[in-house]
Parts: C-alpha cells; structure tokens; sequence
C-alpha cells in the first residue's frame, strides 16, 4: 500500500498531494453548491440567506464532525416539500427553527442509540416512492416561478402553499396572476441550456458544472434585457430576483442572522415537524452516504451512526442561526468524488468558499434570477421522478410498484410524513398478504411410492404462517401424503405446532391422508415419523411393472436436468436398507466420471445396482451381475446407459481404424478385450468417414458408435444369458437401452422400434 493510500484512509496525515485534490474538489463542489444552495431557499419558501447557511453549516460543522471521507452536506432537495410546508404550518420562519434544533437533537440521540441501520427497515419501494414524490412537488411548485411568477395575489413574495392543500394549488395561483415574460424568456431558455448541458457527453466532462453555466446565462439574460430593452415587460425587477442581504459591516452581517422562537417550546406542532424532519432527513442521509460510500474508488466505509451525530450538530447550529435543515446531498458528494476529492478536507474548503461569497459578494448573488434557479430545479425535480424509475418499478411487479405509487400519491396530496406512513402500511399488507399466499416452500415431488406434497418451514415460521398451512391441509384428498420438514427451522410459533399436532394426531387419519414429519426440534416434542417409503423396499419392487420402473428412471433424469432433485433423508435410507436390498433396476454404465449413475437419474440408496464398465460392454463378471440382479433380487429392468464423447470408445475406434493393439499402445494387459468387445459397432464406413471428416463431425461419428455399442449390448446381454432372456420373455424384466448427453444431462431412452432397426442392420 503506498503512501497516498494510508493518507487518504487517514484524513488526519498530512499530505500535500492530498491537499491540492481536495482543494480543487472543494472549488468544483462550491460552484456545484452556490445555485443549488439559493435554489433550494426558493423551493422551500425561504430567503436565499438561509440556503446559503446551510451550506455553511454543511461543510465546516457536519464536515469537521462527520466520519465520512467523501460526504458533502448542505440544504437538500429531499427535504423541500418539508420545509415549505412546515414553514406554512408553524406561521413564521423563526418557529419553524425551533423545529430544525429539535430535529438536530433528535438526530444527535438517534446516533448515540445507535440506530445507523435504521434505513434497513424501510422498504426501497417506499424510499424512491418518496423521492419521486419530491421531484414532483418540485416540478409542480417551480413551474410558476420558471414563467416568471413570483408573487402571490398580495404582491408579497411567498413560496409556500396558501392554502395548505397541494402543490397543484401552485399552478392554480399561476392562472390568477400575470406572467412575467422576461423572466419566463430567462427560465425557459435556461432550462432549454441545462437540458441540452446534461445530454451532451461533451460538456458534461467539463469541470465547470451545468447549473453554474444557467445561473451565468440567467444573469448575463437579465443584464442584457436592462440594458437593450426599454420595455417594462421584459426588464427583470428586485420581485423577480434573488434577494440576499447586503452587509456593510461584520456587525451588520450578523445581525442577518435568525434565532429560534424559544417561546414556542410547547407548541406540539414544533415536536411533529421536527420529528418529521429528523425521520426523512436521517434516512436521507443514510441512503446517500451508503450511495457515496459505493462511489469511493478507495471502497471506504462511513461509520453511519457518527454521521447522524454530525448532521444532528449541524441542524442544531443552522437551527439557531436561522439556516435550513442539512443532510448528506447525493449531487455534491458525487461532484467531490469525480473532482478527486480523497478526504474530508474538501467539503470544510467548499464551506469556507461559500462564506467569502455570502460575505464579500453577496451583490453579484443578487443579480440571479428566480426564474433561472427554477429551471435547475425542474431538472433536479425530473431526475428523482424520471421515467425510467417509473418503468423500472412496473417492471419489478405489483408488490414493488404498488407501494411506490401509492406513496407518491399520499405525498402530493397530504404530506410527507403522512405519505411515508400510507406507504409504509401498504407495504406491510403486501409483505402480510405474501406470507399467507406463500408461508412456506411447498413442492410436489415424485417419489417412488407416489406424490408427496414436500412442505419446507422457514427458518422463522410466525402466527402468520399459520393460515398457509391450514389451507394445505384443508385441501389435503384422502389418500394424499404430506411431508412436513423443519429441517432448516430455528423457530416455531406455537399456534403453528398446536395445528400440526392436530392434524398429525387427529384430522389426517379420519381424511385418509398420511403426514410424515422430518427436522424439528427435540423441544417441539414432534418426532421424526416418514411414512412413505423415498426408497425402493420388497413391496414396491414386487407390485411395479418393468415398464413403471423405466418412467421412474426417466422422471429422474427429468428432475436432475431442471434442477427439481427430490429432498431425501439418507439416514433413514442407511438405517432401511441396513437390513437388506431390493433394487428396481439394474444399471450397466460406463466408469466415465461425468456419468455418476444415482445422480443423473435422481435416485437414492438402495435404488438400482449399478454395474460400472468402461464402454458399458458385456463381460462374463458384469453379466453374472445382471444375472444376480434379475434372477435372485428380483430387479425389473436392466438399464444399458453410454454416453456421449465416450473415451473408451473413442480409443477403441482409433485403435481398429489404424490395426493397432491396446497394449502395444497403451501397455495396458487386459485394454484389449474392451476393444474386442466394441469392435461390432465400428463398421467399415466408420473409418473411411473418420479419414476425412473434421474434428466437429469425427465427433458426431464417434458417438454413433457409442449407440451402436449400445444397442449391441443390448441384444448380447438376451443371447447371451437365458435366465435374462426367460424374465424378459415372460414379462418380468426388460432390457433397455439409452444415451446421456455430457453437454446437456439428458438421457435419450431407445424405445423398440430403434432396436429392431439395429437388429435388422446387424443380420
């Protein structure tokens, strides 16, 4: 690790290399900062000082507090239906400060609790149903101010809903005032710029931020119209302007700032709107510096309940100064990331810089039109509610798309708070409905002895899953057989294990049905009881047909192909099969190691007996196997599988083709009889196609040999043994040949008619 990696891990190490990018990462975030900070102030209903305070208090308090490397705080766009309304709600900016320090304790306590995880519990449907929520009031409240009207009906300036209702009451108040038409020639050709800034790859690689570039154009706009237009109309006044109190003195500066109304301390809407604030504002936070954290090319974390402590300082202090509500801002911490920004050190520079400009030239601040910050905040407002997050949503299903929606919704048309709750409550229905339709994993699975409907508890299983469960048994036929398996469980509800009991003991056989349990607890006082036989015992051996046992087989390798492999207990099968065996089948397979019998056909022990032979050919030891099979244990089916890209028929067909011996190429003794056993599938085109043939296709013939192999025996394994042939003739037994696929897992089973074509083609 060098020596920049441990600075930028210890902001507290001193490095000049470090520096010099925090530096310019603060300038770039200070230009980001300045419009969005005024902007905000215009949104929320409040004067531009107290945005520009906020971003004050943003980069020295909760930058010097905060843990996080990368995180810029300031006034966010999250928080400005908030505070507009909250503003509206208390009657003066003073009372709604009080709110803004009592936020800021909250927070603070909320960090001591550690409660940094608090984000965890609030689903993502709801969380970007709130920030849609915001893009949309923002759009809908700055659409007045982007045509130039900024006064209400009084000719006051207010930028908080009269009438307490809505934000569609702003575009109401549009229709009964007049229209400002050098503003609105501002607004909308500085949202035409910034739309056209943010497409362009061009200019957004540019280190001059887009929303600087409109508030550049909205002045030079405004000063062209006073000095070109004589026009009333199109000359921008004061009302239309950002207002920012010039100070002749430090003594005049301070005495711009704003004290809380202490007196108000008992008013309950002062602790409803600050427990509002600190709700959104920690979650907010936790969200972005989580978001900020991911962007950090040196993968830092950020000690979450240290940052609430740090905002919980800053809403104190802007509380008492007269600034807005602050959190960790996703926009600017962004902008400090892609400016190279490696320690804290460049959110306090970009708070020093926003001091000497509130200081030293607050003038220049007040040529800003509103109109201009308006179309940034129409931009910023479309970002939180952009299309794609509305087609992202409907794409992720109704349980994800409903909660956001309606979310959106309480919180257009109520309020914030409020709107968080419904969303909340509808997601909480959601998650309930989810855990009644599907309490548990419930799978049909096709044993040997019949369907077992397979129930798998959680590993939590609540009074909730309680109604899933009934509705199983409730719909149980006679006859049917239920595996209920706590194997994976860690908790049971009472209620739970009283219905299961019940029905163990009492419902299930008066209805016929037979339940087996598996997996709980010795506390539950539930025993393991499996009913059902999941191995192959004498009774099921004697009452299937040879032809059942092959659909077995086949609804085997069906399962291990989709991944559907039946859930056995190997135990109990050990303990069972201890005392003896009775194998439905025989299986004569190759040694390849790809084609591992009792797992490409889906069985257990107990099963099959499984004969093991490279090239899967018929010898005197694997035959007397078969035999034994057949004739003395009583197996229905004798199974001949190949494979494809077979080794051992591949060497053997190289080795016949050229007249070569086994052993002379391999020196392996007894390699030959392997050959000799395989030589009848080779016919004499085989090497001709093999001599001119590409890899690809050499292949493909190579396995058509493997087949004929096969087939071949097949038919050696009837000729050759009688008692065989005797189980076949009288319908007791079958032979059958098939194929597995080493690319895909499929076994092709040949039927009749494939093995009287071979037959005709041997004779």
């Amino acid at each position: 690790m060098n020596k920049t990696t441990l600075n930028a891990q210890n902001p507290s190490v001193f490095s000049t290399r470090d520096l010099g990018r925090d530096i310019t990462a603060g300038l770039v975030v200070f230009l980001v900062a300045l419009p969005l900070c005024l902007g905000i102030a215009l949104a929320s209903g409040a004067d531009p000082m107290s945005g520009l305070l906020s971003g004050i208090v943003g980069g020295l308090v909760v930058g010097m507090i905060s843990g996080s490397h990368t995180s810029v705080s300031g006034p966010a766009a999250g928080l400005t239906a908030i505070v507009a309304a909250e503003i509206g709600k208390l009657g003066t900016f003073e009372a709604f400060l009080l709110a803004v320090v009592v936020a800021g304790v909250l927070q603070v306590l909320l960090g001591v609790l550690r409660a940094g995880a608090l984000s965890a519990f609030f689903p993502s449907s709801v969380i970007k149903g709130l920030l849609a929520a915001i893009g949309v009031i923002l759009i809908l409240k700055q659409i007045p101010h982007l045509l130039g009207h900024d006064t209400d009906p009084e000719g006051e300036m207010s930028y908080v809903q009269p009438d307490g209702e809505n934000p569609f009451s702003e575009l109401q108040r549009l229709f009964q005032g007049e229209i400002h038409s050098g503003a609105m020639a501002i607004g909308i050709s500085c949202l035409i710029l910034l739309i056209l800034w943010n497409r362009s790859k061009t200019l957004k690689g540019l280190v001059i931020p887009g929303p600087l570039v409109v508030v550049l154009a909205g002045v030079a706009m405004k000063l062209g119209f006073d000095h070109f237009l004589t026009d009333s109309a199109w000359l921008v006044e004061a009302s239309h302007l950002v207002q920012v109190p010039v100070a002749g003195s430090a003594n005049e500066f301070f005495g711009f700032l704003r004290t809380p109304h202490f007196s108000q301390w008992l008013n309950p809407a002062i602790y409803y709107a600050g427990v509002t604030m600190a709700i959104v504002a920690s979650l907010e936070t936790l969200l972005n510096l989580e978001a900020v954290d991911k962007l950090d090319t040196l993968k830092r974390q950020s000690p979450a309940n240290r940052e609430l402590i740090a905002q919980g300082a800053g809403n104190i202090v802007a509380g008492l100064i007269g600034g807005l509500p602050v959190t960790s801002v996703i926009v600017r911490s962004s902008v400090n990331v892609g400016a190279g920004g490696r320690t804290k050190r460049a959110a306090i520079f970009h708070g020093i810089l926003l001091v000497v400009c509130v200081a030293l030239f607050p003038v220049y601040l007040n040529l800003i039109p509103l109109s201009a910050l308006a179309a940034i905040l129409i931009v910023t407002g479309f970002k939180l509610a952009s299309p794609q997050l509305f087609r992202q949503m409907w794409s992720e299903g109704r349980y994800q798309f409903l909660p956001f929606i309606i979310t959106l919704v309480a919180i257009v048309r109520t309020d914030l708070l409020i709107g968080i709750v419904v969303g909340l409550c509808v997601a909480i229905v959601f998650i309930l409905r989810s855990n009644l339709r599907s309490p548990i994993r419930r799978i049909v699975e096709t044993h040997l002895d019949g369907d077992v409907t397979h129930i798998e508890l959680a590993n939590q299983v609540s009074f909730l899953n309680r109604a899933g469960l009934v509705r199983i048994f409730h719909d149980a036929q006679p006859g049917a057989k239920i595996l209920v398996d706590a194997t994976g469980t860690d908790y049971i509800d009472p209620d739970v294990l009283g219905l299961i009991r019940e029905f163990k003991e009492e419902t299930a056989p008066s209805r016929g049905v037979q339940i087996s349990l598996r997996g709980f607890k010795k506390k539950y006082q539930l025993q393991d009881d499996v009913v059902f036989a999941d191995y192959s015992t004498r009774e099921l051996q004697d009452k299937l047909t040879p032809d059942q046992v092959l659909d077995i087989l086949k609804e085997g390798n069906r399962r291990f192909r989709l991944g559907e492999r039946l859930s056995r207990d190997f135990g109990r099968q050990v303990d069972a099969t201890s005392a003896g065996q009775n194998p439905l089948a025989v299986v004569l397979s190759c040694i390849d190691s790809r084609v591992p019998v009792e797992l490409v056909l889906d069985l257990g022990l107990g099963d099959v007996f499984s004969v093991r032979v490279a090239g899967n050919v018929i010898g005197t030891k694997s035959l007397a196997s078969m035999e034994y099979g057949v004739g003395v244990a009583g197996s229905k089916l004798i199974l001949v599988l190949g494979h494809t890209k077979c080794g051992a028929v591949t060497a053997a067909v190289d080795l016949l083709c050229k007249n070569l011996d086994a052993k002379t190429v391999t020196g392996c003794d007894h390699l030959q009889s392997i050959v000799n056993e395989i030589a009848p599938s080779v016919a004499e085109e085989t090497c001709q196609l093999l001599s001119v043939e590409t890899n690809g296709q050499m292949e493909a013939v190579v396995d058509e040999v493997a087949k004929r192999n096969v087939l071949t025996t097949v038919a050696e394994i009837t000729q050759r043994s009688a008692i065989i042939r005797k189980a076949v003739e009288e319908g007791r037994a079958k032979v059958v040949g098939a194929m597995y696929d080493v690319r895909s897992g499929e076994i092709e089973f040949f039927d009749n008619a494939e093995f009287g074509r071979h037959e005709s083609s041997r004779s």
